[in-house]
């Protein structure tokens, strides 16, 4: 059985003090009171003296404290090196990661600088055994022909070339990137500041009208607008049907609601799931519609692209689009409508994600830390002070008016949320964040969902780039729009930011050890890494003991994100995968029931709805519940081996800092090692066994 690596039991379990002791400190003097029980009331002595007795219980007590972390620390340990012995020496149960692209530039390039450091590890302990790190270069060149005296003297020279040759262009480069960390740096702390200011002045979106009902009492609900509300989904056999239930409990008047399951799915099975259930909401009076497409293309752009060119969809004016594994509140609708009213300049109110499944695992957690940064801080201060941010891709609702005039979706990218959010804002248009109004939603619980997820998400932006650089300069809006686009929302947020993290971390840091006439400071280390790691988890304050992992992992993640980026930026064929995250259908019906308990239709109601059902309606519905479920696939955990090769050079860089003492470097390259190993041998998110 695999090891755990989720620390949530570990933070969150009881600790047993033995028998309760009172420590009392006077300066300078100090006394100790042992109690019977816990609910002891008692009064301080303050005249008693030292108790040998009980102090020796403190002490006892306190290296019981220690001797478990040690414990605990020396287990974990051992299941790592249980999972390497299992995984990478005997192959048991795991395959490489199927993704080909370890077989490109970035993965040579990182096992050709794995093998130099090696070699240079190697020959730093000889010259260290040797007593040759003490001599420089050019004066103490030995005067002997001796093979000892030739390995010193080859060893002096390599001393004197890099640091004439090797030092000045890396130095230089570490500084470049140093900078860049600090403008990313300086950025966000302008965002966590803008999110302060809106907190403390409680700003916050307000609609021009609270209700839609309309004057007429003969017809109240005419002041509801026509709206269309679209799933698009592609073989989403864990989730379809807790979404669509969740949308068609939406509370709105039903002659003016219009929802659309648009279903991409390739497996016959999945198809007739999703059709017995749209056909059940049907017949509960729902006006919903099942549309199926044949060939996928422009995945899901394309599929909201061949929606919207529908004949009755001029009779909407809204959409609202989720996708298949997101459940709005029954009043989702109602909070997010009513801000266009008499706001026409206004093309998307998005609404903030809430995650079911937060607490499954350590890579959740993680995830749920970047998330609440992303929509506490980068959404709701874009929104507030520029009234435009990256659309989410789900759980919005568009202006059709402004979807259309703005071009519709298009297939060019892999991002098309963040695509037609551009084009729209170049327009004119504005968005509205609404932080206080939430949408359930799961997150990825293996690693390779999440990495295939981040690899989209970190690719499309610099296709977008390319494809829209001219659009942005030629645009007729001010040029602060133009530099926020380029140099903030793309360049630093979405470039920038992989870059710096993965060439600084992950290369700069490891060389600079072999080359030692480099250096970085330790506060570009340790200290402004942990202090925007500790402004990332602020929206999260749960998520606080997890702040040391969190920082770990988003520097393992670099890898990933910066591969992601250059394929993107290159055009290169893996910025044009589309595959659909992995969902485990976490969200119960209890959840349902809590969130939309006011808007469920009663027994009489659903009784008459069936009664009207005809013959051939039921055969349809009972036809999936016949069918055999297919045998579940066995899971086996993968190896990625960019990823285990970043580690194996990592602890190499360690061990060459032990040799130079370099104290914060060696803990960083250590621990950020083992959380690469981690990571590299699938111990992290879904546990497969």
């Amino acid at each position: 059985m695999p090891p755990s690596f989720d620390f949530a039991d570990w933070w969150t379990k009881e600790t047993h003090r033995g028998t309760p002791v009172v420590v009392k400190m006077e300066n300078p003097n100090w006394t100790m009171l042992e109690l019977e029980s816990p609910d002891t009331v008692f009064s301080a002595d303050k005249d008693r003296g030292k108790n040998a007795k009980q102090l020796t219980w403190v002490l006892l007590l306190k290296a019981h404290r220690a001797a478990g972390c040690v414990a605990w620390f020396a287990h974990g340990l051992c299941s790592l090196f249980a999972a390497i012995r299992r995984r990478l020496i005997l192959k048991q149960d795991v395959s490489v990661s199927p993704d080909k692209r370890h077989k490109g530039k970035l993965y040579k390039f990182i096992r050709g600088f794995l093998m130099f450091a090696l070699f240079m590890l190697c020959v730093e302990t000889v010259a260290h055994w040797m007593g040759w790190h003490f001599s420089r270069p050019h004066l103490h060149m030995p005067s002997s022909f001796g093979f000892q005296s030739l390995l010193h003297s080859v060893y002096l020279s390599w001393v004197s070339f890099r640091a004439n040759y090797i030092s000045p262009p890396l130095q230089l480069l570490a500084d470049s990137c140093i900078v860049l960390f600090l403008i990313q740096s300086a950025d966000r702390i302008i965002l966590c500041l803008g999110c302060v200011w809106i907190r403390y002045k409680k700003i916050k979106p307000q609609a021009a009208v609270e209700l839609l009902d309309s004057d007429d009492l003969e017809q109240p609900d005419d002041g509801y607008p026509m709206v269309l509300v679209q799933i698009p989904m592609c073989n989403e056999k864990e989730v379809y049907e807790q979404s669509i239930s969740a949308v068609c409990q939406l509370d709105w008047p039903r002659h003016r609601i219009l929802v659309q399951v648009l279903d991409d799915s390739d497996d016959i099975d999945i198809q007739e799931l999703i059709g017995a259930e749209v056909l059940k909401w049907r017949q509960k009076g729902i006006n919903i519609i099942y549309r199926h497409r044949v060939v996928r293309t422009g995945y899901k752009a394309g599929n909201l692209n061949s929606a919207m060119s529908c004949d009755y969809v001029k009779d909407y004016e809204f959409v609202a689009i989720f996708d298949a594994d997101f459940q709005p509140r029954a009043d989702y609708l109602k909070r997010t409508i009513p801000h266009f009213k008499e706001n026409p300049e206004l093309a998307l109110v998005q609404a903030r994600w809430a995650f079911v499944n937060k607490d499954e695992n350590l890579l959740t957690r993680l995830q749920n830390i970047n998330l609440a940064f992303h929509f506490e801080v980068e959404q709701q201060v874009n929104g507030v002070f520029l009234n435009f941010f990256g659309f989410n891709g789900t759980a919005g609702v568009w202006r059709i008016k402004a979807l259309e005039e703005s071009g519709g979706w298009l297939e060019r990218t892999t991002v098309e949320d963040m695509d037609i959010a551009v084009r729209a804002h170049l327009l004119g248009w504005k968005f509205i964040f609404l932080n206080d109004v939430e949408c359930l939603c799961e997150l990825p619980e293996s690693y390779e969902a999440y990495r295939k997820q981040q690899h989209r998400w970190h690719s499309g932006p610099m296709q977008l780039f390319r494809l829209c650089f001219w659009d942005i300069i030629h645009a007729k809006v001010s040029w602060w729009k133009k530099s926020n686009l380029i140099f903030l929302f793309f360049l630093l947020r979405k470039l920038v930011l992989p870059f710096y993290s993965f060439t600084l971390f992950c290369i700069i840091l490891p060389l600079t050890m072999f080359v030692p006439e480099s250096h970085l400071p330790a506060w570009v280390i340790c200290y402004v890494p942990v202090t925007m790691s500790f402004l990332n988890v602020l929206p999260a304050p749960k998520s606080f003991p997890f702040l040391v992992p969190y920082l770990l992992f988003e520097n393992t993640m670099s890898v990933t994100k910066f591969n992601a980026m250059i394929s993107g930026l290159l055009q290169l064929g893996s910025a044009y995968e589309w595959v659909v995250t992995k969902k485990s259908g976490r969200a119960s019906e209890p959840n349902l029931v809590a969130f939309n308990a006011k808007k469920m239709q009663s027994k009489s109601q659903l009784g008459q709805h069936h009664q009207s059902s005809s013959e051939s309606d039921i055969d349809a519905l009972s036809k999936t519940q016949d069918r055999q479920p297919k045998p579940a696939k066995k899971k086996v955990n993968k190896l990625y081996r960019k990823e285990l090769s970043l580690a194996f050079l990592l602890l190499t860089a360690a061990a060459r800092s032990l040799l130079s003492a370099q104290g914060v470097h060696f803990y960083f390259l250590l621990f950020q090692g083992i959380s690469f190993l981690v990571i590299g041998l699938d111990l992290i998110g879904e546990q497969v066994r």
